[in-house]
């Protein structure tokens, strides 16, 4: 993750900021450790999390003076439970989990129990101190309107198109959420799907639920609503295949996606940058092993206190502001089969 000028690029990307108070907390506030214990729940959903998430977390920590104990469940409930058992017992001031099939629900449990808190990063947990994530439901909105606009803008009307939706893991509280947020767009548009395929974000199975879903439409769809970069990249294969290219949405600005997007195979993704994320969370984690008690700009309907964060839609026309905020290189987008689009769209 590049720094200087490129966080200050970032930050001003984002209207809704961490804001913490100076006050101090009581003892109870308090945990008395000096180290930040993070699990992030795979490699394979998203390359987001061990490329952008882990070294901005550890940046932020280190800069401010604290340790951090970053791993990664790589998709293993029980490596999860595991690796928690062996960072509480080496002592953790806080926790930043990000749930992986509800596993960190039992881990905030017994961190609760020794008066550690714990935040939630990116995806909420029952019980959890603190959420930060992005506004989810306005990322699926984004998604949503892309598929509309993208309908319209090939002569179709959005009430009558043939759309599959192609979910996320539904033991994934934000990956509802998205769904909630595309459906209010693409509903009032009067879009109905035709498919819903098994919500995952294991990238090989969300392309053969689509490749099952083509099947059985006959290849009469219209466009596709994908819940993030990795799904989509798996249906635009199947599209490809069948020589189709329609509306797709997508998440996360990922390499592939991007590459997508400025190929015209995908129609959005949706730009989250990890370090705004990475920062909201490290901001709420140093005021809490300070003793301070932080203060956030929403909370989710359960009463937990939430830091949200606005995401970025992103179009051929947008790619280069994710390079120039150091979210992804232009030398990882702009491969041989790429080259043309990014001198088109001035990605360099």
């Amino acid at each position: 993750m590049r720094k200087g000028s490129k966080l200050a690029f970032v930050a001003l990307l984002t209207s809704a900021a961490l804001v913490i108070t100076g006050c101090s907390s009581s003892s109870d506030d308090a945990s008395g450790g000096t180290k930040a214990c993070v699990i992030l729940p795979d490699s394979a959903s998203s390359p987001r999390w061990e490329n952008g998430d882990r070294p901005a977390i550890q940046s932020a920590l280190a800069d401010a003076g604290f340790d951090s104990d970053i791993q990664n469940a790589e998709g293993d409930t029980a490596k999860y439970g595991t690796i928690a058992d062996q960072q509480l017992a080496g002592g953790c001031g806080v926790m930043i989990l990000v749930n992986l099939q509800g596993a960190a629900e039992a881990v905030t449990t017994k961190a609760k129990a020794q008066g550690i808190p714990v935040i939630a990063y990116d995806r909420p947990i029952a019980g959890a101190d603190y959420y930060v994530s992005f506004d989810n439901e306005g990322v699926g909105a984004l998604e949503g309107q892309a598929i509309v606009d993208g309908l319209k803008a090939a002569g179709k009307d959005p009430a009558k198109a043939s759309v599959v939706y192609v979910g996320g893991d539904p033991t994934d509280g934000n990956a509802k959420m998205f769904y909630d947020g595309a459906v209010s767009v693409m509903s009032a548009a009067g879009i109905k799907p035709a498919f819903e395929t098994p919500g995952t974000w294991d990238g090989a199975k969300a392309g053969t639920a689509f490749e099952q879903a083509y099947s059985k439409l006959k290849g009469k769809i219209d466009a596709v609503w994908v819940a993030n970069d990795t799904n989509a990249a798996a249906v635009i294969q199947v599209l490809d295949k069948n020589g189709k290219t329609l509306p797709v949405s997508g998440q996360d600005a990922s390499v592939a996606g991007l590459q997508n997007v400025l190929l015209g195979k995908q129609t959005t993704t949706v730009w989250k940058p990890y370090t705004i994320l990475a920062t909201a969370a490290t901001d709420l984690a140093i005021a809490l092993l300070k003793g301070e008690k932080p203060t956030v700009n929403k909370t989710l309907a359960d009463g937990t206190p939430f830091s949200a964060q606005t995401p970025i839609n992103v179009t051929p026309d947008q790619v280069k502001d994710v390079v120039a905020a150091g979210d992804a290189s232009a030398a990882e987008i702009c491969t041989d089969k790429v080259k043309a689009a990014c001198e088109k769209y001035g990605v360099n």
